[in-house]
């Protein structure tokens, strides 16, 4: 059986290394969709959509309004820190299929029910651009 929740949330981020615009600063209105399959226990349930939103929702509550650097960009780690904006730091270039992991290694570690046995997380950076990944828990 499958379920799926979608979240949302904005986020600023840039691309150093790309040869095109994504090397400028710039922000996307992200949109997840999160998909646990597994067995159901005995209430008829993968998960509880509760718990799904309690798992995903600080997650997101992290990234929403903030701006991904990665951990070595201190250009752009000076000016935030000058202009005491939201951030967060990470070890890699902010690309949809690296947040769609980064998403994936957080909820892998966060405690999910023993009915859970895989995640797809898909990130869509615009209408019709995103990134996927499924992993076992």
């Amino acid at each position: 059986m499958k379920i799926a929740k979608e979240f949302n949330w904005e986020m600023g981020h840039r691309l150093p290394f790309h040869q095109g615009k994504c090397k400028n600063l710039h922000g996307h209105s992200y949109k997840m969709m999160v998909e646990f399959s597994g067995e159901m226990d005995e209430n008829g349930m993968v998960m509880d959509y509760y718990d799904v939103k309690s798992h995903i929702s600080p997650l997101v509550e992290e990234l929403d309004h903030a701006f991904m650097v990665k951990e070595n960009d201190a250009e752009v780690l000076e000016f935030l820190d000058k202009i005491n904006s939201k951030k967060v730091i990470v070890p890699f270039d902010s690309t949809a299929e690296n947040i769609c992991l980064y998403f994936l290694k957080k909820l892998k570690n966060s405690g999910l029910p023993k009915t859970v046995n895989s995640v797809k997380v898909k990130i869509l950076e615009t209408d019709n651009t995103y990134a996927e990944e499924e992993i076992d828990v």
